[in-house]
């Protein structure tokens, strides 16, 4: 199995015309032909997840988040994305990132935010691009200060902010990985959540949506769509099971065999 074939497999999977306009997905960097040994699933392209793979002999690399965004003028060692890009070369290792393309796929995206929240009957919110909505797992609504500390426990967050009074209530709550979109406020609203979980809010929504009665925990980018690796590892493990994957978490080393 070559690096073509498993970008052609992602790339059904997760179509690239389905990624927004300012993406950029499918293979950033290395051999499309060169035969794939095994494989590291990192949220980001980091030096730790080139390191990993170096240390478990693998030679591609599939991320969330591309580390070219737009065309690039020079590639030097003078800054970060210059110096991870020749490592990466160097190392012959290829890189293959699937962005906006799967966080439009619930499946791998925000359905995997509910579940690592074991949030019940979760579901996706209708005329919302991006995020689903679910009920909180308790007989009554509890209270947002220990709805916060439960999110990032689960989440593995190093906390989270809300500017709302943390003895609201919370009982349905809409989750958005990564950064919320201000044009999801209309389903929210219309979906009945009385809470909006994301990676970032920016503070004027927070404050229109207490106006609404709604309360907001932001959780940090990569804390919420940490939850898409395991998704994007056992995807790639059920249609290539001779390869071993490794997944790095927060771009430290953690293995998964």
């Amino acid at each position: 199995m070559n690096v073509n074939d498993i970008e052609v497999f992602l790339n059904e999977t997760f179509p690239p015309e389905n990624a927004l306009d300012y993406d950029n997905v499918g293979l950033i960097a290395g051999d499309r032909n060169k035969v794939v040994s095994a494989i590291v699933v990192s949220l980001d392209l980091t030096e730790k997840a080139i390191e990993e793979a170096r240390k478990s002999g693998a030679n591609l690399i599939v991320t969330h988040h591309p580390i070219i965004f737009g065309g690039i003028k020079t590639l030097t060692l003078d800054d970060a994305v210059g110096r991870t890009l020749v490592s990466l070369v160097k190392s012959g290792i290829s890189v293959i990132s699937c962005h906006t393309n799967l966080d439009l796929t619930n499946e791998f995206g925000n359905l995997a935010i509910a579940s690592a929240l074991a949030g019940m009957n979760p579901k996706p919110v209708e005329n919302v691009t991006c995020g689903v909505v679910y009920d909180v797992e308790y007989n009554s609504p509890v209270t947002l200060r220990d709805y916060c500390r439960e999110v990032a426990e689960k989440l593995g967050c190093s906390g989270v902010i809300t500017i709302n009074n943390p003895e609201n209530k919370v009982s349905r709550v809409f989750v958005q990985g990564g950064a919320f979109d201000e044009d999801s406020v209309p389903g929210v609203i219309k979906c009945g959540a009385d809470t909006v979980i994301s990676g970032e809010i920016k503070h004027h929504i927070c404050v229109g949506l207490e106006q609404m009665g709604i309360n907001t925990i932001i959780a940090g980018h990569s804390a919420t769509e940490q939850a898409y690796l395991p998704k994007i590892k056992q995807l790639l493990s059920d249609k290539y099971p001779g390869i071993a994957i490794t997944v790095n978490y927060n771009n430290e080393v953690s293995s998964i065999l």
